[in-house]
């Protein structure tokens, strides 16, 4: 807490004698000791309103207070956000700033607020400023990479990367301008590249739009510095809330956008166009045939787009929408009941669910098997609204797909043809080197289908809510037909997976019998990323090592708790205590109460997750009274880490350590320093130790996906320096073993982080690393080995890894020869790992 007794300092010389007004003076004078003894007192709010009166009345008061106005602020802060006094929260911060504009630590606290809140724009614009105004503050630069990750995502810089897509927009656009389109609208402008190419063309109006606040900023400073900030009009806008006159003067004759996902539809291309051709657009040209030069007809770039789909055969896939286990951790999962990702295109389809997800096909671990020839889903005329209004409507067809290949169905891929006019397409192809991702539609049948050559799969395809669905419906074998959605139904290739002990498939069957529960209660949905957890046996059975390992230890310690019976359990003194504070869905809880003489709090918090463990923990013989929640009797999050009673101490706190896009959790040091007072003599965290690998790389991929790459300006326009504004240094959500690259460097050992041991950490390590061949060094793609206890530990890195990995990358290669020495600089900074690389005293900065 700031020193609240202090008394400010009064210069030598004041420029001009102030006016003395007593009243005000004892005004000020008495606020400010009540806004003092408030603070003192742990009154925040009124402490807030004290210092507010005095800082509005006497500025001079500024310097003197601004610490302990700051530390008030957050404190009160707090305390709004934990009631759920929001506006009032962003009030306060909004007062501050107008007492203190240029305070970069106050603006940096906001946009945390902010992000937290999700307002994502706004927060990224706190950041922003206040690394200007402080260009060193690492809690702002931190926040602004983080925030710059979902604010300018990562297929801006591949787009611009992507010069073959650019050059024929380009040609497209310009084709168009020259055959009489002078009126140009660009719907989702982004960096403003399309709409300058249309200027450029000789357009003689350029209009332009973007919803998002940073992007739409981004644009207007693109267009400004390459000299069309007059001729290109930018609006920060939705298209669909467009209007003429009141935006536009006039209708246009030509829409230019790529407000296309991976699915096509996904980012709401056919509203915007059918808005567009009633409000915006000149009516269309009448006839078939080349466009004319007519600017008095109307034209949309891209024309349209067909959409082709195959059956594919992907583990990777597999694992991450479905369960793919019989047993886990020991734990039979018979009795869990129908777990899936929300990725979906069932007609129960809600809001927490996705008709489809997106993946690269070609950089999949263990690749991908297609089981059936490409075929066209579906085909769209941009330039048609009557095909445009009546997608949605169209009846679900039923197609049929020839199948080439045996495998296990696990998915639909979906990619498109974007057909810009009628000399220029695009492709998204897997095989094409494109800057794009595919859709991918799983299949979520409970038990695996195998596919033979000559079956037919039979498919639906619609579009309901404009968003292009796919289900994998039934399997023609033989002359008949199975429905892929109708246990009974399948004949001996679809293979259950079998449960190894009988007599646990029979508990459980009894289990289910004993509820009343209907099919739909027992679905449950998990994340992607939960599912992959799931089905990640190593970790399961590395946490059942350990925990068996540590309670047995802790039972020799003290023999009361190897009684066995209800008796013993009603007693304190008999019982181990483990708190599992793993994020999301996780079975952790479960297998240490399975040990025996242990009480086990899940973190868990989703009530129908918790009948799947409750479910679970039934037909696994574990009683009810083993296994609690703990959020359930905590008032929030923010107390998760506190003892189980007045009188008890954990045996063991699990935390979870690494996010899944390859990150270290944020406040995760914070969390175990805390976790290691909770524990029991002999008790401990896991994981006791992560220690952080990591490898010297050549990849050109990894440059082109983090920053407009070259000197060259971009189709003749300057971009590059004000997206790359919004390079992060770290990569995301990196599948190493699949990453374009030379490995340039073996392993070797970055950083250790011990969560046991505090006395063994530091803040920075310096390593040295020999040049195993020559090349650029253009990353360090970094990995964790995850230690539960001295002989188990498992890695982020494996092949059935639920974690995905992250990459520090340098803004300029480091050219090394075989031999070299390199010598990197690790640092953590609130979790935060960065890298610096060094050769022949040649810095180059990764963080």
């Amino acid at each position: 807490m700031p020193n609240t007794s202090a008394r400010p300092k009064h210069g030598r010389r004041a420029r001009r004698r102030r006016r003395v007004d007593p009243a005000r003076d004892q005004l000020v004078s008495s606020s400010l000791e009540s806004a003092q003894q408030c603070l003192l007192n742990q009154d925040y709010g009124t402490a807030f309103v004290h210092y507010l009166l005095v800082l509005n009345l006497a500025p001079v008061f500024k310097d003197f207070a601004q610490d302990s106005f700051r530390f008030t602020l957050f404190k009160w802060a707090e305390e709004l956000d934990s009631v759920g006094r929001i506006q009032e929260l962003f009030d306060c911060y909004e007062q501050a700033l107008e007492i203190f504009p240029a305070d970069e630590v106050i603006l940096n606290s906001m946009g945390e607020h902010l992000f937290r809140m999700g307002f994502r724009d706004e927060a990224a614009g706190h950041f922003h400023k206040a690394l200007k105004l402080k260009p060193d503050f690492p809690e702002a630069r931190e926040n602004f990479y983080r925030v710059a990750n979902w604010l300018v995502e990562r297929w801006h810089f591949l787009m611009l990367n992507d010069h073959g897509r650019n050059r024929k927009y380009q040609q497209a656009i310009q084709k168009a301008v020259q055959n009489g389109c002078k009126t140009v609208l660009d719907i989702g402008t982004g960096t403003g590249i399309l709409g300058m190419c249309a200027k450029k063309a000789g357009a003689a109006e350029v209009y332009a739009c973007e919803l998002s606040k940073t992007m739409y900023e981004l644009a207007c400073e693109v267009v400004a510095a390459n000299g069309m900030e007059g001729s290109i009009k930018i609006l920060h806008k939705k298209s669909l809330d467009m209007e003429v006159p009141t935006d536009i003067p006039n209708r246009v004759s030509l829409v230019v956008t790529e407000t296309v996902d991976a699915g096509l539809f996904g980012e709401g291309i056919i509203e915007s166009l059918i808005h567009a051709w009633h409000h915006l657009l000149l009516p269309p040209k009448r006839g078939q045939g080349e466009f004319g030069e007519d600017s008095a007809t109307g034209r949309v770039i891209p024309a349209g787009a067909a959409v082709f789909c195959m059956a594919v055969e992907c583990l990777e896939i597999r694992r991450h929408h479905r369960l793919c286990a019989a047993d886990v951790g020991g734990l039979s999962m018979a009795a869990a009941g129908e777990l899936r990702s929300p990725v979906s295109c069932s007609p129960e389809q809600d809001d927490s669910t996705e008709p489809y997800t997106t993946e690269r096909l070609s950089r999949l671990p263990g690749g991908y098997r297609a089981l059936t020839e490409p075929f066209t889903a579906l085909t769209i005329d941009f330039n048609n609204v009557q095909e445009l209004e009546g997608l949605s409507s169209r009846e679900v067809r039923e197609m049929r797909l020839p199948v080439t290949q045996e495998g296990e169905l696990d998915a639909l891929a979906v990619w498109f043809q974007l057909h810009l006019d009628e000399e220029n397409s695009l492709s998204t192809g897997p095989q094409e080197d494109t800057c794009w991702e595919q859709a991918i539609y799983p299949v979520h049948s409970a038990m695996s289908f195998v596919l033979k050559p000559l079956d037919e799969l039979i498919v639906e395809v619609s579009c309901r809510d404009a968003y292009l669905r796919l289900s994998c419906v039934a399997v023609l074998r033989d002359g008949h037909k199975i429905y892929l959605d109708k246990r009974m139904d399948f004949p001996n290739s679809f293979k259950p997976i079998p449960n190894p002990n009988p007599e646990v498939e029979l508990c459980s069957a009894l289990a289910c019998l004993q509820t009343s529960q209907s099919e739909s209660e027992d679905f449950c949905m998990l994340e992607c990323s939960e599912m992959a957890l799931l089905n990640n046996q190593d970790y399961h059975q590395s946490f059942c090592t350990a925990l068996t390992k540590l309670i047995s230890e802790l039972k020799v310690k003290n023999p009361n708790r190897n009684t066995v019976g209800m008796a013993s359990f009603a007693a304190d003194s008999s019982l181990l205590y483990v708190l599992d504070v793993s994020e999301g869905f996780s079975l952790l809880s479960l297998i240490a109460a399975r040990q025996g003489q242990v009480k086990a709090y899940s973190s868990v918090e989703k009530s129908k997750q918790q009948n799947v463990l409750r479910r679970l923990a039934r037909s696994n013989d574990i009683s009810e009274q083993h296994l609690e929640f703990w959020l359930n009797h905590t008032e929030d999050e923010q107390g998760m880490l506190q003892r189980p009673s007045r009188e008890k101490l954990w045996s063991a706190i699990i935390l979870d350590c690494v996010e899944t896009c390859g990150l270290v959790r944020q406040k995760l040091m914070e969390k175990a320093s805390l976790a290691r007072f909770l524990l029991e003599e002999g008790g401990r965290i896991f994981p006791e130790k992560i220690v952080v690998y990591g490898m010297l790389v050549e990849s050109d991929t990894l440059l082109l996906e983090s920053a407009v790459q070259g000197r060259e300006p971009t189709l003749g326009f300057n971009i590059a320096p004000f997206i790359n504004q919004f390079t992060v240094p770290v990569h995301v959500f990196l599948d190493f073993s699949t990453l374009e690259c030379r490995h340039l460097s073996d392993a070797l050992e970055l950083f250790v982080l011990d969560l046991m041991d505090v006395n063994k950490n530091y803040i920075e390590r310096e390593v040295k690393v020999q040049a195993t061949c020559g090349g650029r060094v253009t990353a360090v793609p970094f990995w964790y080995q995850i230690q539960l206890d001295p002989d188990v530990s498992f890695s982020t890195l494996s092949r059935n890894s639920h974690w995905k990995q992250a990459a520090a990358v340098l803004q300029d290669p480091l050219q090394v020869q075989a031999g070299d020495w390199i010598r990197l600089a690790v640092k953590l900074h609130k979790s935060t790992i960065s890298i610096s690389a060094h050769l022949d005293n040649a810095p180059v900065q990764m963080d």
